[in-house]
Order: C-alpha cells, then sequence, then structure tokens
C-alpha cells in the first residue's frame, strides 16, 4: 500500500475512521530526522498492507497539530479504532521501528 498524505479536513476519515490500524507520522518539510525517516516509512507502508501509513504536514494543518499536543517532530501516533495506541518520537532505524510496530504487523 502507497504512503497518503492527510489533511485538518479529511484526518477524520482517513484517520479515526479506518478500518486498519493507522500510524500518522507528523512531519514538515524543513525537519531533517522527517525526511530522514520518510523513505522507511515509504518501505514499511509497500511491504505491510495490514498497517496504513499517511503523513501530515504540521506546518499546513494547524488544526489537528494543536488539537493533538503536536511539539516535536517526527511524532507519529499508531491509531487503532479512532483511538491513539501508541506513540512513536524521533526518528529512528529501520529495525527499530518496525520492533515498534511489531504489534500492528502479520
Amino acid at each position: 500500500m502507497a504512503l497518503t498524505q492527510t489533511t485538518d479536513a479529511t484526518y477524520e476519515a482517513d484517520v479515526l475512521q479506518s478500518d486498519k490500524p493507522t500510524l500518522v507520522d507528523f512531519w514538515a518539510p524543513w525537519c531533517g530526522p522527517c525526511r530522514a525517516i520518510a523513505p522507511v516509512l515509504e518501505e514499511i507502508a509497500r511491504d505491510h498492507d495490514e498497517i496504513k501509513i499517511v503523513k501530515f504536514n504540521t506546518d499546513e494543518n494547524p488544526q489537528w497539530t494543536g488539537k493533538l499536543g503536536i511539539t516535536s517532530i517526527p511524532t507519529m501516533h499508531v491509531y487503532v479504532g479512532g483511538e491513539i495506541v501508541h506513540t512513536i518520537v524521533g526518528a529512528m532505524p529501520k529495525p527499530k521501528l518496525l520492533r515498534e510496530l511489531a504489534p500492528f504487523l502479520s
């Protein structure tokens, strides 16, 4: 499955109403660690259909960024059934990120 983008306008439909575990990558174009982890997230999205991965540009979408209290990026929230069940802060190598996501991957 390809990585997709979500916005303030589509967040509820894309994330909260998703029928599968959804990882939201809160990022911004100027953020070096965000750019570093992007290819890792693209690989995971491609290799694991059981989790949906969406990118959320915090600069362009202040409503949900503020509502969720995102103050440090990259921050990743994993949602199941519309609820945040896991939070990851900071960039990390693919093996460590896969360990973090293991409960949501088959």
